[in-house]
């Protein structure tokens, strides 16, 4: 069986950009994450300890998106590779990180990165 967790289109602002003026302002990003975990023994148990807790993964989430970096490239590497360091149980991250509204001179909602790391 495979079974995952996830957190759909999570809303954070954040500090992220090559130009000063980004990093200055700030802008709004979303993030979604597939996370790939046995969850058979949660099943059974009902008990979260058996499990990975989405919270946990948002509060890790949050305080990486909270440090400055002029990549999304970057801050996705540093989120993808804290879970796997964080929670041993975790075999694969899959993440999606956007930039809403661009400062580039497109008509474009959204711009970003993704990526999967395995354990």
């Amino acid at each position: 069986m495979d079974s995952y967790i996830f957190l759909d289109d999570l809303r954070l602002f954040a500090h992220h950009g090559v130009s000063p003026q980004e990093t200055l302002v700030g802008n709004e990003f979303t993030l979604s994450l597939r996370l790939k975990v046995d969850i058979a023994k949660a099943m059974q148990s009902d008990d979260v300890a058996d499990t990975v807790s989405y919270a946990d993964v948002f509060l890790a989430v949050k305080e990486e998106m909270a440090t400055p970096s002029r990549l999304l490239e970057h801050v996705a590497g540093r989120i993808a590779h804290r879970l796997l360091r964080q929670f041993p149980t975790l075999q694969q991250v899959e993440l999606k990180l956007a930039k809403r509204n661009p400062p580039m001179g497109a008509d474009v909602t959204s711009a970003g990165v993704e990526l999967t790391l395995r354990r």
